[in-house]
């Protein structure tokens, strides 16, 4: 029980794919200067990793090694292909948001990585687990990098959705949050903090 565990915290903490693996950067560094479009391209990344590593891992053994690379391609791009065309007929204002990071999830390094590492040589139980932990982990640090972009840089939270709330007034508002380098620096602070907090767990062990 405690392996079932780990398998799927790794993602979450130990492995997590932005914060610790730092791979997947594009989109989370793209697409979160608002909560709504972080919560939806995490949803979106989690619903196609989960799907492809269940598939890839149902027929792991079937799939020739020689060709393995392209069948993991069209896999995903299968799953990817239908979020987008659910999102661009229910959920058109987050289609538009996420623009061409929504098709990029193709090639994310993130997926393609887990199936190729995981799902491939694993249960298809433990390959649910790793897809949850590592899709949740990718998520929250998409939320946790769009609150502070949208809440210090654009003074609002929820912007995009109907519950959209001004909180902080244009002239208090860190307007560079709001831009690429904005990014970087909320991205660098956060990975900043987990290491400091993995270097100091490692001291005291």
């Amino acid at each position: 029980m405690s392996n079932k565990l780990q398998i799927f915290t790794n993602g979450i903490s130990k492995e997590n794919p932005l914060l610790v693996l730092n791979i997947g950067l594009c989109s989370s560094l793209g697409i979160t200067t608002s909560i709504f479009n972080g919560i939806g391209m995490g949803m979106g990344m989690m619903f196609v990793l989960l799907m492809s590593e269940i598939v890839i891992s149902i027929f792991r053994k079937c799939i020739p090694s020689s060709i393995r690379l392209p069948v993991f391609i069209t896999i995903i791009a299968a799953f990817t292909t239908i979020v987008q065309l659910v999102l661009q007929a229910y959920v058109t204002a987050l289609y538009d948001a996420l623009g061409v990071f929504l098709p990029l999830i193709v090639v994310n390094c993130i997926i393609m990585g887990r199936v190729e590492a995981f799902a491939s040589k694993n249960s298809l139980g433990d390959s649910i687990l790793d897809a949850l932990g590592m899709g949740l982990g990718y998520t929250l640090v998409l939320i946790a990098i769009s609150f502070i972009r949208e809440f210090l840089g654009g003074g609002t939270l929820l912007a995009g959705t109907a519950l959209k709330m001004e909180i902080i007034p244009e002239a208090y508002r860190i307007g560079v949050l709001n831009s690429a380098p904005g990014g970087f620096i909320v991205f660098g602070v956060l990975g900043a903090i987990v290491q400091a907090c993995r270097q100091r767990k490692e001291a005291a062990a």
